[in-house]
């Protein structure tokens, strides 16, 4: 099975600190990476972690706010030195374009890459990206601003065809992608073998779902249900509980609530306002509802595996 890890580049929030940097995720799976929200500094974090600008083709961007996407133009114009050539396809509200189409025409207007913007409908539940091996979602949020959050699902894979039945029955290897797609097996004297009796159960289909930048929202629940990894901002702890309302934020409880209701594998808690000091007191609180949380840190590779229900 091949890995799927998410990486934590930037898990800070809007008022810089020493410790956390903007917010900033990326995705690897099946040779690809794509890239979640891009706040100031990512292209550096990212060559940190030692990760491939080439292999970026989409980045999903939640909303318009400066911790969440100021690092666009810079990462842009790196790709541009590196001597891209692909086109990168960027995602996020419709609110987005015009800042991007103004800072590529400022900062790098002789592209040598077409850069495609794809406006995000908020509001919508809806597939906004597939190819042959995943798809990816919006998830309505509710902020300041128009945003939303991303649910990364990996298509189910085809069962596994046994080596003894293949040997056995001496089946050729043209016929095996049949076999895994459902057709039972016919012996030359006519004697037909079972489709079950040929193949494994295929490998489950991992899920992540990132939502950043959110007041508590029970509707997310059935969207995001039984996801074996869930990133949920909780960027206040439960004593500051009143201006995580006043900056339509979530605090560790309220995040952890939300995976407990949906009964996701994981639970990753970040974007941690400057006011938090003590983010093992956060884990704690979080635990308390859901004991699987673990806290983002800049750095950390999460390996996302099928959650075992």
């Amino acid at each position: 099975m091949e890995p799927l890890e998410l990486h934590i580049i930037g898990c800070g929030s809007a008022n810089p600190t020493q410790r956390h940097r903007p917010a900033c995720q990326v995705l690897s799976t099946r040779g690809k990476l794509f890239m979640i929200d891009c706040g100031e500094g990512t292209q550096v974090r990212f060559a940190k972690q030692g990760l491939s600008m080439k292999r970026v083709g989409h980045i999903f961007i939640s909303h318009a706010h400066g911790d969440h996407c100021l690092g666009l133009p810079g990462l842009i114009c790196t790709m541009s030195l590196l001597g891209r050539t692909a086109q990168l396809h960027i995602h996020g509200p419709q609110e987005l374009e015009a800042f991007l189409q103004s800072a590529i025409g400022l900062f790098c207007p002789n592209l040598e890459f077409e850069v495609l913007f794809h406006a995000v409908d908020t509001k919508k539940h809806q597939i906004i990206y597939e190819d042959k091996s995943i798809e990816v979602w919006s998830l309505p949020l509710y902020h300041r601003v128009p945003c939303c959050g991303y649910l990364f699902r990996e298509k189910p894979s085809l069962p596994h065809i046994r080596r003894d039945m293949i040997d056995m029955y001496e089946i050729p290897v043209s016929q095996i992608n049949n076999i895994k797609a459902g057709m039972d097996w016919t012996l030359p004297d006519g004697t037909v073998v079972p489709n079950e009796n040929l193949v494994t159960p295929p490998t489950p289909s991992r899920s992540f779902a990132y939502c950043s930048d959110t007041t508590p929202l029970p509707s997310l629940v059935p969207m995001i249900k039984d996801v074996d990894l869930l990133f949920h901002e909780a960027t206040f702890d439960q004593e500051n509980e009143f201006r995580a309302k006043q900056t339509y934020h979530s605090t560790t409880l309220e995040a952890a609530e939300i995976a407990k209701e949906a009964h996701v594998g994981q639970l990753c808690i970040g974007h941690y306002s400057s006011r938090m000091r003590d983010e093992e007191k956060m884990l704690l609180e979080a635990c308390s509802i859901f004991p699987n949380t673990i806290l983002a840190d800049e750095g950390k590779t999460v390996i996302i595996t099928p959650t075992t229900r």
